[in-house]
């Protein structure tokens, strides 16, 4: 093993990613609760043990080099891993709530998504011999990702396309169809079927727009930040709304679902960390794939 990996404290790396983040020395100590004295000796000690420039620092500021980029990228997923296991660990002792469980597994959903599903891995799993209990941790659009990897959730229901795998162990479960959701009362709301192309460019029901990890796409509709906020807006016939088939049960009586016929299939997966050995978490795994 190369001798500097084991060189890398938290400590440095956190003093690093807050001046890295900063690009100045002052707030990044402000931000730190330190000294700026300690903070440039802590970074420029790290720099000659790595030997190599993290920080050009001239009487404009402070910029990254291309080693620093690269430690700054690194730095955060080591800091969030750290947190990660923090939090774990805690949960599995019952630090993390007065009078909590020895074991429990945090499961992260998101709202209005595969209400069926969820209700049937829930009655399944809490009648096998090595359940413990499942705190279902509502979340928004992609956000489950987030929630892995800092350790507020140990296991995910995510959905492709729109969810990314990368990092994660999974077993897909369910896949179906997309369906769009439009105003009960408008033309559209009659047809058999629809394509991508026809509610594109419809004048007045423009697409509502997600979130892909807080930003927004250009583009005339809303911007949707939940469930009911959209089905209210459907209802009103302020917008238009591509969701999986699944989406019907919870659909208004102002509401009408029409199948897509060239939307991509939406498969929905239960994802945890690659490296989790609780036999919890397997057990709840191996529940999922049964269904």
């Amino acid at each position: 093993m190369d001798p500097l990996e084991t060189r890398l404290e938290t400590r440095e790396l956190r003093y690093f990613v807050a001046v890295a983040e900063e690009l100045h020395f002052g707030r990044a100590a402000e931000r730190l609760g330190m000294a700026q004295p300690p903070l440039s000796r802590a970074v420029q000690q790290l720099e000659r043990r790595l030997g190599v420039c993290l920080l050009e620092r001239n009487r404009r500021g402070v910029r990254l080099t291309g080693a620093g980029e690269v430690l700054l990228q690194e730095g955060r997923a080591a800091l969030d891993a750290a947190a990660a296991a923090a939090r774990r660990t805690r949960r599995a002792g019952g630090a993390d709530r007065p009078g909590g469980p020895r074991d429990r597994l945090v499961l992260a959903v998101k709202a209005a998504a595969s209400h069926e599903l969820l209700r049937k891995l829930l009655a399944a799993y809490a009648v096998e011999p090595g359940c413990t209990e499942v705190e279902v941790l509502l979340c928004g659009m992609c956000e489950q990702e987030e929630m892995l990897r800092d350790g507020r959730a140990d296991v995910a229901l995510m959905h492709t396309p729109w969810n990314s795998l990368a990092g994660f162990d999974s077993e897909a479960l369910m896949t179906e169809g997309q369906v769009a959701l439009l105003p009960a009362g408008h033309p559209l709301a009659a047809r058999k079927t629809l394509s991508l192309a026809e509610i594109r460019d419809v004048p007045d029901l423009p697409l509502a727009r997600w979130p892909t990890h807080g930003t927004y796409a250009p583009g005339p509709g809303p911007e949707i930040h939940n469930q009911t906020q959209l089905a209210q807006l459907i209802a009103l016939g302020r917008t238009v709304a591509v969701v999986p088939d699944s989406a019907r049960s919870w659909l208004w009586a102002e509401h009408a679902a029409v199948p897509l016929t060239d939307a991509p299939s939406v498969v929905t997966h239960i994802a945890w960390p690659a490296h989790s050995r609780s036999l919890a978490l397997a057990c709840l795994v191996r529940t999922a794939t049964r269904l």
